[in-house]
């Protein structure tokens, strides 16, 4: 899977921001690291910071909510809680996107931020 991600040649290219929440292909990962759901090893996450057109920092979101400093609890565009994990921020190739969700709010992503800056 991840051969054929790599060597993936979209005639469409993807644009991404900040702010933006898409289902990302994320793999299978090792001992407590967060890893994807289903055929394609997807799960959603937020782009965090973009490095350049190719890469970005993103942080995995959850629908578990876990009272622990290192979930951060917001409301989604429906009024749903959520969770960013951000004790598991990585970089993240643009070909690992799969589609946009939604963007996050302002409010939100501003809460995620301030929670990863006191984390570090």
């Amino acid at each position: 899977m991840k051969e054929n991600i790599h060597n993936r040649r979209d005639e469409i290219p993807v644009y991404f921001h900040e702010r933006e929440i898409w289902w990302c292909r994320l793999g299978i990962n090792i001992g407590f690291e967060q890893d994807g759901k289903g055929d394609e090893s997807s799960r959603p996450v937020l782009i965090l910071k973009k490095i350049n057109k190719h890469i970005f920092l993103a942080v995995p979101l959850s629908t578990k909510i876990k009272q622990n400093p290192y979930y951060v609890i917001y409301q989604d565009s429906r009024m749903q809680e959520r969770s960013a994990i951000i004790s598991q921020i990585r970089l993240v190739s643009a070909k690992r996107l799969v589609r946009k969700m939604e963007q996050m709010s302002d409010i939100a992503f501003n809460g995620i931020k301030k929670a990863i800056k006191d984390m570090l």
